[in-house]
């Protein structure tokens, strides 16, 4: 699909006021105010992230996946948190999450100021908004009231794998209310991601069987990743960035130029340039310079994916275990 600019504005527009037409439910700003004597619950929750940034800038990323992981399992419930034998957190996608000791951390100083009020989903939409603000994002609220599941199973966890198909991608979004241009900006939180050379090594050395490299990825930066990152022979636990390592810790829209040089590292990446139903889209963000507020726009729309409110589910008072 080829887009004039004039239609690839009046397609953002279209799709930026899909972006935020989405239903609030009994979700609101400012829920906490007075809820907490007088304590500022967000305040407590910025302070904590931004000392933890200081320390640990990668945190960002630890953050962003903690809420998908949790948001596209059975929506945004804090499932992903509690600890058990068969829980979410022991599903495969999930054993490389990190960010949960910030989030007890969190909870631990709001426990002691007002216990049994914040929630632990609520703690993790405010913490990954805080983190990415520090990582480069403008300023932006979150609403709050999310309430706490009482059920955390491995095999509800299945969560699109490095290697699916665009249309698939397209199709699970879909199926959280998300639609494609959603899915492309919440890609984009690849910008400060990383990932294990057993990843890609197929793409770098075998790619579908054929024991040479994948000819869609740029071959200067083939020859990189094969001498530089992830050499054959050498650990798998080996990490690249997902973005150029110059700006691995902010949040930008080099991720999407990097695609349109042919330098996406997982498949699902630069898959997104070869689909000509988000290639347009790819380019469109690569000039974009107003990335940074659509993504919040979407990381926004992510954290009300079927949210429980009301006297649905708990407020845990610890996030590890129900109440």
């Amino acid at each position: 699909m080829k887009c004039s600019k004039a239609l690839k504005t009046t397609l953002l527009a279209i799709l930026v006021l899909d972006l935020v037409a989405v239903s609030h439910g009994r979700l609101r700003y400012s829920f906490y105010n007075g809820r907490c004597g007088q304590h500022n619950v967000e305040a407590i929750i910025q302070s904590i992230v931004k000392n933890s940034f200081t320390t640990n800038p990668k945190i960002v990323a630890g953050l962003l996946r903690l809420q998908f992981h949790d948001c596209a399992v059975n929506g945004c419930d804090a499932s992903i948190l509690l600890d058990g034998p068969d829980s979410e957190k022991t599903a495969n996608p999930n054993l490389s999450v990190f960010g949960y000791d910030l989030i007890d951390q969190i909870k631990v100083v709001l426990e002691a100021v007002c216990p049994g009020v914040v929630s632990c989903s609520d703690i993790i939409i405010a913490a990954t908004r805080d983190a990415t603000v520090l990582a480069g994002l403008p300023p932006f609220q979150v609403q709050m009231g999310r309430r706490d599941s009482l059920v955390s199973l491995a095999s509800n966890v299945n969560l699109p794998s490095p290697d699916i198909s665009v249309s698939n991608a397209i199709q699970f979004f879909g199926s959280k209310g998300l639609n494609p241009f959603d899915m492309v900006l919440l890609l984009g939180a690849h910008t400060v991601g990383v990932c294990h050379c057993s990843v890609i090594n197929d793409r770098l050395y075998n790619y579908m069987g054929t024991s040479k490299p994948d000819p869609s990825m740029n071959p200067s930066y083939m020859n990189v990743l094969q001498n530089h990152y992830c050499p054959t022979g050498q650990a798998d636990n080996n990490y690249v960035y997902l973005d150029d390592p110059s700006s691995a810790l902010s949040i930008d829209n080099n991720y999407y130029k990097q695609l349109m040089n042919n330098k996406g590292i997982l498949p699902i990446d630069q898959a997104l340039t070869l689909d000509g139903s988000t290639r347009w889209m790819v380019d469109l963000l690569a000039n974009a310079t107003d990335f940074p507020s659509l993504f919040t726009q979407a990381l926004v729309k992510l954290g009300r994916v079927e949210v429980l409110t009301g006297r649905r589910g708990q407020i845990r008072r610890n996030c590890r275990r129900i109440n």
